[in-house]
């Protein structure tokens, strides 16, 4: 770890299936995981068991940190068969469970057992708090899609880092559907443990017309220097 990095500072997840994207976030120097979902998976043209898990083990074999890789089934005994065979391809992988009944069963026989899950499709505090009772090692608020519904998705982030600041919880607040850098900058300033989004929310980072512009008056004085 470089001297001038916090090791609590927000890690940088992209949520896709793309290994292209993945290795180019990745070389950026920047990229601290990978969350999935079978939407993602299918727009890749990824489909059929063993294509998938073969897919799940090249992401892994790209990145140093975690990689969320996600059930399929909605049953206790479906997501916990699915889930254990997910576990086996690669240490880096974490269990993605829905947030339902089962998924909260499931979540507590996987923390019980020593497998990392990340709950998805959080909408509200309430499923947050059972979900980190159960054992999550990150939950996922969905910022875009409350805000889609009229909502504000970065007051649900902000209202879990504080529910778990209470009581010193060592599940992590993965901030999910960013649809834009505002989201990821407050997400920030509010406390989240990671964001994950799409490679072009994190090169949207980078951009700025005065950069540009100051860019572009350097290179024409060097010009003068030659």
């Amino acid at each position: 770890m470089p001297f001038n990095q916090a090791q609590n500072f927000m890690k940088f997840f992209i949520d896709t299936a793309n290994l292209a994207e993945i290795k180019e976030a990745h070389d950026l120097g920047i990229l601290d995981g990978v969350t999935t979902n079978p939407s993602l998976m299918a727009k890749e043209g990824i489909s059929g068991k063993d294509n998938i898990f073969r897919h799940y083990k090249a992401i892994c074999d790209i990145v140093d940190g975690d990689v969320s890789a996600e059930v399929l089934s909605t049953d206790f005994a479906g997501m916990v068969r699915e889930g254990e065979e997910l576990a086996e391809i690669d240490e880096k992988i974490v269990v993605k469970i829905p947030m339902i009944k089962d998924g909260i069963k499931a979540i507590k026989y996987f923390t019980d057992k020593g497998i990392r899950t990340n709950c998805t499709l959080i909408f509200s505090a309430g499923q947050a708090i059972l979900a980190a009772k159960a054992g999550a090692w990150y939950v996922s608020p969905f910022i875009g899609r409350i805000d889609d519904t009229g909502g504000d998705g970065l007051d649900l982030v902000e209202q879990i880092v504080a529910i778990y600041d209470n009581y010193d919880l060592g599940t992590q607040v993965l901030a999910a559907s960013i649809r834009h850098t505002n989201h990821l900058i407050k997400c920030a300033e509010l406390g989240a443990d990671v964001v994950t989004c799409p490679l072009k929310v994190i090169l949207d980072l980078i951009k700025h017309p005065l950069t540009d512009k100051g860019l572009e008056i350097f290179l024409n004085d060097a010009k003068k220097l030659a």
